[in-house]
């Protein structure tokens, strides 16, 4: 049994482990609130466009554009894997890089990443996967990082360097519900076929709007991942340090078990020794 004073120092230990993660919890509770708000605002206009690009894809005239043509299956893709920079948020990161070690065994195809988030960095710098990019997202979710990544990508695809774009990341639910999802940004796919397509009216032109068009649909795709991705780590975090704050309560619940174990110990002993000593001193 650990003496007495290791025990309190370890029971100090824990508390002072404890008020950090509370400290945590809330910080993660405050930013997920955000971060929330900021998902819900965002799917409606990213559903809207994507119904809008994917009713243009479906034409028949559009279906050589270079970003809705089909290319080869089997050739070598790439893929944006949205990860955090941080750690301290369960299984977040784990569950993401776990679909991408999937993704990667898929057979007959050969695939390169683009990594946003230090831990995705981390865990594939020593492996052998070709990476081709990363960033970092510095915990916030910005158009211009979506920009970034998109460029890159479609300056790949465009040179023909890689016959698919996909996107990897945890579409957000709840705070105790993410999921890790794959979705192709390109070629972009078009719908089945639809009883009552929709005719659209160009303004200034079909083809100018056509051309800013399909790249702002993948840059709002790629933004709208980060989105989700960034409140699903304020959920991972906000649920792991509360499991981790209940978790050291119990812990101290059963070190100051110990501790009064321990100091019952310690006076039953010196009572002993002191009945002893006076058994011997009358003998």
């Amino acid at each position: 049994m650990a003496s007495l004073k290791a025990i309190r120092k370890r029971i100090v230990s824990v508390r002072n482990t404890q008020q950090i993660t509370k400290a945590m919890k809330m910080v993660a509770a405050a930013k997920l609130r955000r971060a929330q708000e900021a998902v819900v605002a965002s799917r409606a206009y990213a559903e809207k466009l994507g119904e809008v690009v994917a009713g243009l894809a479906s034409e028949s005239s559009l279906r050589e554009h270079p970003l809705v043509r089909e290319r080869n299956p089997q050739g070598k893709v790439m893929l944006i894997v949205l990860t955090s920079d941080r750690g301290l948020c369960g299984g977040f990161n784990t569950n993401v890089l776990r679909q991408t070690e999937r993704f990667l065994q898929t057979p007959d195809r050969s695939t390169v990443l683009s990594l946003v988030g230090r831990k995705a960095y981390d865990f594939y710098k020593r492996r052998p996967v070709e990476i081709v990019e990363h960033v970092t997202t510095a915990g916030t979710a910005s158009i211009e990082l979506a920009r970034e990544v998109v460029a890159r990508g479609l300056a790949r695809y465009m040179n023909d360097e890689v016959e698919a774009i996909y996107l990897l990341f945890s579409r957000f639910r709840s705070a105790i519900s993410q999921v890790p999802t794959v979705e192709r940004l390109l070629p972009i796919e078009a719908p089945t076929a639809d009883d009552n397509p929709r005719e659209y009216l160009f303004e200034p032109s079909r083809d100018s709007v056509i051309e800013d068009l399909l790249p702002r649909y993948v840059e709002v795709k790629v933004f709208q991942a980060v989105l989700e991705s960034i409140a699903s780590e304020h959920g991972a975090r906000m649920t792991a340090m509360e499991s981790a704050s209940k978790n050291a309560s119990d812990m101290i619940e059963r070190l100051t078990l110990e501790m009064n174990r321990a100091r019952q110990a310690t006076i039953t002993k010196e009572l002993m020794e002191i009945v002893g000593g006076a058994e011997a001193l009358k003998g």
